[in-house]
């Protein structure tokens, strides 16, 4: 391992991209430290720690929120919008034939991302507001309009923020950068949370904390097994003659990963899975009784251990199957292949060999759709069986950890490769 690092090291270019990604991580850190003005922290914290969804935010954003940090919304908003956006693609021809059009076309999806990033910003940021406002104890203290105009903006550039700081990371080629910011939120929360697990330790819980163990150990084995294993197909090339030269004849291979959609399942369904509660959580408090019962019935539904295990899975495998759907096209594949007079043996090439690309993905992302879903809900189901509060996110947390860790390892080791290249 330290002879990797030191060849990590030793070339220039890499080392200043790693160097630069892991200023952009302190610098998050430090700005989710920057408290909105006027916020009782202590009453804010109070509030977060009696209140299962927004005390799962809060962990899942790197603890932002109880900070009211200006960047508490985090990347939220971005995801939600890359969400909608890529839902549209599916049922509107244009933003379809957009993706089609390869780097650029991708170019003006991402910039209409980022346009609805910022009303999506600012109506979660008014949200989050009005929610607070509804503690016992006041959070937020003299709102006059002017003052929750100010908040909002400010939560909205800080979102913006983000997002234009995780543009500058994956432009590094050290990873995805809204996976890093994501990473970087849930790593700095497990000394906390390690530290506050060895204040409350209670022996008689040492049977819990084992299964948990070996829960987390099982996720990790999991995850790389999943992110690791692929399918090769096997491809040949047909001969050419010109003049006295032969060309082609040769063999080779294109690999299929079992889970090709890699951490971004696991985002989508926990950005899915929060949000009926957190709209319920607004109705509470409502004049009318029977939005008052739908409030508490869709909080009560979602805090029921089956159903939000069951539509947790359901979620990561739907997503699982989306994502591979969006990036994986077996009709450009098919016709690569035949440009380059390349054919899958037994397979006639065209619409043939899509049609067996496409089976063979749907069959391998089968076994990944349903590992990842349970390894997601692992930790949840050893939870449920003894009946503990402890780790609520820490399943996913572990999942998203494992997988972007290992995805960032790849990218570095693959500007090695070509380093290695350009050397030769």
């Amino acid at each position: 391992m330290w002879d990797k690092i030191k060849s990590i090291w030793a070339i220039k270019d890499v080392r200043n991209n790693i160097l630069f990604v892991l200023a952009l991580l302190v610098i998050f850190r430090l700005v989710a430290h920057i408290p909105v003005p006027g916020v009782n922290v202590a009453n804010l914290r109070n509030y977060l720690s009696g209140n299962q969804i927004l005390g799962l935010l809060n962990i899942f954003s790197g603890g932002t929120m109880e900070n009211f940090s200006i960047i508490m919304l985090g990347v939220g908003p971005y995801i939600t919008s890359s969400i909608i956006f890529q839902l549209l693609a599916m049922i509107v021809p244009s933003l379809e034939e957009m993706q089609k059009e390869g780097e650029s076309g991708q170019q003006k999806i991402n910039m209409y991302t980022r346009w609805l990033t910022v009303p999506l910003a600012i109506l979660q940021s008014y949200a989050m507001i009005k929610l607070l406002n509804q503690s016992a104890a006041p959070v937020l203290s003299n709102l006059t309009p002017f003052r929750v105009v100010t908040i909002m903006l400010t939560i909205t550039a800080g979102t913006m923020f983000l997002v234009w700081m995780g543009e500058l990371i994956s432009e590094k080629k050290v990873g995805n950068g809204v996976s890093l910011l994501i990473f970087a939120g849930i790593v700095s929360a497990l000394p906390g949370g390690l530290r506050t697990m060895f204040l409350n330790y209670d022996p008689s819980q040492l049977y819990t904390y084992i299964l948990f163990a070996a829960a987390a150990v099982l996720t990790v084995v999991g995850v790389v097994f999943i992110s690791e294993g692929q399918r090769n197909i096997p491809v040949s090339y047909a001969k050419q003659v010109r003049g006295n030269q032969i060309y082609g004849g040769s063999a080779s291979h294109l690999p299929f990963r079992v889970n090709m959609a890699g951490v971004i399942p696991i985002i989508f369904a926990v950005s899915l899975i929060l949000f009926p509660s957190m709209i319920a959580q607004f109705f509470v408090h409502a004049d009318a009784s029977w939005m008052r019962d739908i409030a508490n019935g869709t909080l009560s539904l979602f805090q029921n251990k089956p159903f939000y295990n069951s539509a947790y899975f359901i979620l990561v495998f739907a997503f699982t199957y989306f994502y591979t759907a969006v990036v994986f096209h077996p009709q450009k594949i098919a016709e690569n292949l035949q440009k380059q007079g390349g054919f899958i043996p037994g397979i006639r090439p065209g619409k043939e060999t899509e049609n067996y690309l496409s089976k063979t993905m749907n069959r391998i992302n089968l076994i990944g759709a349903l590992f990842l879903g349970l390894i997601a809900i692992l930790p949840l189901l050893v939870q449920s069986g003894l009946g503990s509060t402890s780790f609520q996110i820490g399943g996913t947390s572990l999942l998203i950890v494992v997988a972007v860790a290992i995805e960032t390892a790849k990218q570095i080791e693959a500007q090695m490769t070509m380093h290695e290249y350009d050397r030769i």
